[in-house]
């Protein structure tokens, strides 16, 4: 029997995880009583139950109860009972703008404000987080991504390697996405904006991918950022980074950035890392420069 703890910081997205796993077959129990795992692990395992994967919901909203859980989690080692933690994450920046745009209040922020409320979460977290043997950031994440991340690692059993990249295509006028960890210019490339055929479509259309691509120094370019990104990867891992943005800016974020961005993402999710790929500005005017 598969037998998994999801928990980790409100509004990183448990909810939708509960509807994700239910579509991959497992039998989801949301914001049990830590206090009840043992108890609840016994009969479905010494039971008559069909059911052959678990995904337990513990969160902060159980209160002091939450406090249990470790203690709960012991209990299971004893009893030679295997089991897994998903912890979910996001940054600061991002909890925040989820519980404005939900109008929550956050659990632990009943009388104060929302980021020490998140402080406070983090620090009794903290431990259980660093007992995870998968910790997802969502910070970057669209709801379809989050799904295809938990696909790959619950159905497909693909290896996770604790790093989830993010690669993102964006124009510089309009500003530098603030999450980049790496940004990479591309605007040395010829600007398929002066091709008038090419000037309304997007780096997603294959006219425009080969056009992009037709240049010696695009092709040179890819190679070499890929080999760099190749390497840094498992230092990444090895220091303990869980999220990783790479930004490809051109300077509309439709024609050139988006090419390579695709690029990128075709070659590194060849690497069993977890890779994922966003166009922040493909559908802005394209009137402007490109």
């Amino acid at each position: 029997m598969e037998f998994l703890i999801i928990t980790g910081m409100s509004g990183a997205g448990k909810s939708l995880c509960v509807k994700y796993f239910e579509d991959i077959g497992y039998f989801c129990v949301d914001n049990l009583p830590p206090s009840l795992i043992p108890k609840f692990a016994e009969v479905t395992v010494q039971g008559n139950s069909k059911i052959e994967k678990i995904a337990l919901i513990i969160d902060i909203r159980g209160g002091a109860m939450f406090l249990d859980l470790m203690p709960a989690l012991e209990n299971l080692s004893e009893m030679g009972i295997k089991y897994k933690i998903l912890f979910l994450d996001a940054s600061d920046a991002v909890l925040i703008k989820r519980f404005k745009e939900t109008r929550r209040m956050h659990p632990l922020s009943q009388d104060s404000r929302v980021i020490d409320g998140i402080a406070e979460e983090r620090r009794i977290l903290q431990p259980i987080k660093e007992k995870a043997d998968y910790v997802i950031d969502t910070s970057n994440l669209m709801p379809r991504q989050l799904k295809e991340e938990i696909i790959d690692l619950f159905l497909e059993g693909k290896s996770f390697k604790g790093l989830i990249v993010t690669i993102e295509s964006f124009g510089f006028k309009y500003g530098i996405p603030f999450d980049c960890d790496l940004v990479f210019d591309v605007r040395f490339i010829p600007n398929p904006y002066y091709i008038s055929d090419l000037k309304p479509k997007t780096g997603k259309d294959s006219d425009v991918a080969d056009y992009v691509m037709s240049f010696p120094e695009s092709k040179a370019f890819l190679n070499k950022l890929t080999d760099m990104i190749s390497f840094l990867l498992p230092y990444y891992v090895k220091e303990g980074k869980r999220q990783l943005v790479i930004g490809i800016g051109c300077t509309g974020g439709r024609h050139r950035s988006v090419t390579i961005a695709n690029k990128l993402f075709s070659r590194l999710k060849q690497n069993d890392f977890s890779v994922v790929v966003e166009h922040r500005d493909i559908d802005r005017d394209p009137k402007g420069e490109t």
